[in-house]
């Protein structure tokens, strides 16, 4: 069965991929980086699964999760740049103006991992960008030349995904994750038509 990749609005489905094994645990449920850092750092415990669901029940949820057949696989954080943390990051630039969107986070469930489905995720992050009026999508994965990076920090993507699916090195960034320098990755959705 194909892998399909649709917006996450089903917060129990969410939770399948980014929530704890105990809810009370302090866990990043992907708000890291979706979250201005004071409103990050008061959440603790359930208040963080709570706030996911308020989120997934938004016109514009929090991201895109792909499922094989009935299961949920994998996950992706996509979502205007000017409602994330990236918008003051002194450490990822922007290049211009545009109303850029960030593709940050893509989660693929263990058992699963290997087959694809982090590329699934990247094109259904990109298509649902590109629905919502998104006119560029950017990335910040690490620049790992092939080296393996830690499956924890592995998260971001690396540069050769992004490459794989159309994006171009748009400039490079200050932040370094595992040892890998990240780099700013861009997809001009006018340019690059589905």
């Amino acid at each position: 069965m194909p892998i399909e990749v649709r917006a996450a609005a089903e917060f129990d489905d969410v939770r399948q991929v980014l929530g704890p094994k105990r809810p009370d645990a302090n866990v990043c449920w992907c708000l890291s980086y979706r979250l201005p850092s004071k409103e990050n750092r008061t959440l603790l415990g359930e208040d963080r699964g709570m706030r996911v669901q308020q989120l997934c029940g938004e016109d514009l949820p929090p991201g895109v999760l792909a499922y094989d057949g009935d299961e949920v696989v994998g996950w992706a954080a996509v979502h205007p740049r000017a409602d994330t943390s990236f918008a003051r990051n002194r450490k990822i630039p922007h290049v211009d103006d545009a109303d850029a969107w960030s593709v940050w986070c893509i989660r693929v469930k263990p058992g699963h991992r290997g087959k694809g489905i982090s590329h699934h995720l990247l094109a259904g992050a990109v298509d649902f960008a590109r629905a919502n009026g998104a006119p560029v999508v950017e990335g910040y994965p690490v620049d790992n030349q092939g080296k393996k990076v830690d499956l924890t920090m592995a998260y971001v993507g690396t540069r050769s995904l992004f490459e794989r699916g159309g994006f171009v090195k748009a400039a490079d960034t200050d932040s370094v994750l595992n040892g890998f320098p990240r780099v700013l990755m861009r997809l001009d959705l006018g340019a690059n038509p589905r």
